[in-house]
């Protein structure tokens, strides 16, 4: 029986409009308050994928909430991270009152800046860790706060400061979040680390490394190999906690990277595309261009 493909929510507008909320005060990260979500607008829900990442912190029951393979039960001073491309359900929903604040935030937001570099160091936006943050009253202040101040900032006027602004919120939530996890795991031994923190951590050295300029484009057959399970049984792995095949995924990860050097580095388009392993740079161009509706030039020129 061929598995049902999740809904992709492609933008923050799309999920407000999902929830039947006015429209995000800024295109690329939004701060909700639970009290305001309704899973009955749509039916998505039971299946769906977003191509941002999410911090929420939520009190009360009303649904039943999973990612990945693993369900939630949220309780007083909960809070969950992922990352984009993460397959969600919410089932059972009811009325029961949940307060709380849900962050999400596009890729693109702190891709020029130093934060854009460092966040695939936060392992709790993964699995590597796989277990939610609970938090003490006073963190839960402390948390509550931020994401309040990052919500107030919002509304104000878009200006030349507001990005720098949000950025630097953003910064120190995840800081903060950093020293809680910490606390919560500070006698914790990760013995296996999870099937996506292996992928991504190969495919990080495998770039890294420039294995792109010697073996080209990184292929299915490699990382099957590195991670010493065959290929079917990795797209079936990966394809139940991301939605996609092996081969997408790693299209993902090179769009990712190439993102990265557009933004923060000199290297022409086609030295970008030697280095991630492409033979011919229009063939580069062309995949960047099918996952992101704009050419690598176009993509670069928006940071200027």
């Amino acid at each position: 029986m061929k598995k049902s493909v999740p809904h992709k929510i492609k933008s923050i507008s799309e999920l407000h409009q999902l929830f039947a909320l006015p429209k995000p005060d800024h295109p690329m990260v939004s701060v909700i308050d639970f009290a305001l979500l309704s899973y009955k607008h749509s039916d998505i829900w039971k299946h769906f994928t977003n191509d941002f990442y999410c911090i929420t912190l939520k009190k009360g029951i009303n649904g039943k909430f999973k990612y990945g393979q693993r369900d939630y039960d949220f309780d007083e001073g909960m809070m969950t991270l992922t990352k984009p491309d993460q397959v969600f359900s919410v089932t059972h929903t009811n009325d029961n009152p949940v307060t709380g604040f849900m962050l999400v935030f596009k890729p693109d937001l702190i891709r020029n800046y130093p934060l854009g570099k460092t966040i695939h160091n936060y392992g709790f936006f993964s699995y590597s860790i796989a277990e939610a943050l609970h938090l003490s009253d006073k963190e839960d202040v402390i948390i509550s706060g931020l994401l309040k101040q990052m919500q107030d900032e919002l509304k104000n006027n878009i200006d030349h400061y507001s990005q720098d602004l949000i950025v630097s919120h953003l910064d120190l939530l995840l800081n903060y979040i950093n020293r809680f996890y910490g606390r919560q795991f500070i006698t914790r031994k990760t013995s296996n680390p999870d099937l996506l923190s292996r992928i991504d951590q190969t495919l990080l050295n495998y770039f890294e490394n420039e294995n792109g300029v010697l073996k080209g484009v990184p292929t299915v057959q490699y990382l099957s190999q590195e991670l010493n399970i065959s290929s079917n049984y990795l797209s079936d792995l990966l394809r139940s906690i991301t939605g996609l095949n092996t081969q997408q995924y790693i299209q993902n990860q090179i769009i990712e990277k190439s993102k990265q050097l557009l933004a923060g580095s000199n290297l022409s388009v086609n030295e970008i595309a030697y280095s991630l392993g492409f033979k011919y740079p229009q063939s580069f161009s062309k995949l960047f261009k099918k996952k992101t509706n704009i050419t690598p030039l176009k993509f670069r020129q928006s940071f200027n």
